[in-house]
C-alpha cells in the first residue's frame, strides 16, 4: 500500500470494520445521559477531588496585591510601609519592599476539535466523550471560581463561537453545543484547493488567534489529525497565551488489529478501502507509518511552546486531570519556562 493511502487509513478513519463504520459526518449518538445529569454526575465524581488544586494557578504578568513574591525593589516616597522588607532592609541599610504577583480572574477558551476523526472510540469510549467530559468538568471548575470560560466549535469549519461567560447555565450551554450534531465535510473530490480534505485545525487556530485580544488561558482540544499548516499558528499562538494542547487518541491508532478482511472508511471524506489486516507485511507498514506520524507529532507540540496533556480512550479522566494539575502547579513554581518556542531555541 503506498505510504499515503496507509496513512489515509489510519489518519481520519482508524481501522474498523464495515459493519461499524459511520456514514461522514455523522455524530456519536446521545448518551441516555442529559446534559443536566452528566454536569452534575461530573461536579460530585471529578470537580470535589479537583476542588481548590487550581485556584492560585493562574496568573498575570503584572505587579499588584497578591501573596505570591515576585520581586523586591528599593522603598520609594509612595510605597506602603506595609510591604517593608525588614531583613533585606537590614542586611543592605537600604529600605526594601516586596512586590507581589497580583491575582485577578481567569479567560480561558476551549478550541474544540468536533470533525469526524474525533468521533471514534475502539471499545465502548471515543475521543469524543472523553473530550466532552473534560472539558465540562474543566470549564465548571473554571467557572466556580469567577473566571470567564468561552469556546469555539470545529465541525467542517468554525461553525460556531460561544463568548466567555460564568454560570453554571453557561456551561450547559457549552455541553449542549458539543454534542450538537455537525454537518459533514465536504468530500475529498469536491474540497476546495484551500481548505483540503478532510479536518483543516491551521483555520480554528487562524480564527482564534484573530479574535482572541486579551492575554487567555487556550486549551486546544484535538486528535491533531489534520491537514498540514497548524504548527506555526500554534506557535504563534502560543507566545501570545497560555496554551495548553490536549491531545486525544485511541489505542487502536496505533496498532492494526489481527481481524482479517475489513473495510476501513474515512470518516470525513467517505474515502473507504478494502484491506487485509491479517498480512504480516502490511501490519509491519502501518505500525512505522504509525510510529512516525506518531514522531511528528510530538515533535511538533514539542517545539510549539504549548504544554501538552494527552487523554486516551482507555484512560481515567480524573487520574489525567490530577497529574495535569501537578504538572502546572510544579511549572508555576519555574522562573523560567520549560518550553520555548522552535525560533527561540539557540
Amino acid at each position: 500500500m503506498p505510504e499515503a493511502t496507509a496513512s489515509a487509513a489510519r489518519g481520519t478513519a482508524t481501522a474498523a470494520p464495515a459493519a461499524a463504520t459511520a456514514t461522514p459526518g455523522a455524530r456519536a449518538p446521545r448518551t441516555e445521559e442529559g446534559s443536566q445529569a452528566l454536569l452534575r454526575r461530573l461536579e460530585w465524581t471529578v470537580l470535589r477531588r479537583l476542588d481548590g488544586l487550581l485556584q492560585g494557578d493562574w496568573r498575570t504578568l503584572r505587579r499588584g496585591h497578591g501573596v505570591d513574591l515576585a520581586d523586591l525593589r528599593e522603598y520609594q516616597v509612595h510605597d506602603d510601609v506595609r510591604h517593608i522588607d525588614w531583613n533585606v532592609t537590614a542586611r543592605l541599610q537600604v529600605p526594601h519592599v516586596r512586590q507581589f504577583t497580583e491575582d485577578r480572574d481567569l479567560t480561558a477558551w476551549f478550541l474544540l476539535d468536533l470533525s469526524g476523526s474525533v468521533d471514534f472510540g475502539s471499545a465502548d469510549v471515543t475521543k469524543l466523550a472523553v473530550s466532552t467530559g473534560f472539558v465540562t468538568a474543566l470549564a465548571r471548575m473554571l467557572t466556580r471560581r469567577g473566571n470567564r470560560v468561552g469556546a469555539m466549535f470545529y465541525g467542517a469549519r468554525v461553525d460556531d463561537v460561544l463568548p466567555p461567560g460564568t454560570s453554571r447555565l453557561h456551561v450547559l450551554n457549552l455541553l449542549e453545543r458539543m454534542r450538537a450534531p455537525r454537518a459533514a465535510p465536504s468530500p475529498r473530490g469536491g474540497a476546495s484547493p484551500a481548505a483540503g480534505p478532510g479536518t483543516a485545525l491551521a483555520d480554528l487556530l487562524g480564527t482564534a488567534e484573530a479574535a482572541m485580544r486579551r492575554r487567555s488561558l487556550v486549551f486546544v482540544v484535538s486528535d491533531f489529525i489534520s491537514a498540514p499548516g497548524w504548527e506555526p499558528v500554534l506557535a504563534r499562538l502560543a507566545q501570545r497565551h497560555d496554551v495548553v494542547a490536549v491531545r486525544l487518541y485511541d489505542p487502536l491508532e496505533m496498532a492494526l488489529p489481527e481481524i482479517g478482511l475489513v473495510t476501513v472508511e474515512d470518516a470525513e471524506t467517505g474515502e473507504q478501502l478494502f484491506i487485509d489486516s491479517a498480512d504480516p507485511a502490511f501490519r509491519a507498514r502501518y505500525a512505522a507509518l504509525a510510529e512516525e506520524q506518531e514522531a511528528r507529532l510530538r515533535e511538533a507540540l514539542g517545539s510549539s511552546g504549548a504544554d501538552t496533556l494527552e487523554l486516551a480512550t482507555d484512560e481515567d479522566l480524573l487520574e489525567a486531570l490530577l497529574r495535569f494539575v501537578d504538572l502546572r502547579r510544579q511549572r508555576s513554581r519555574l522562573k523560567t519556562p520549560a518550553r520555548f518556542p522552535a525560533h527561540l531555541k539557540r
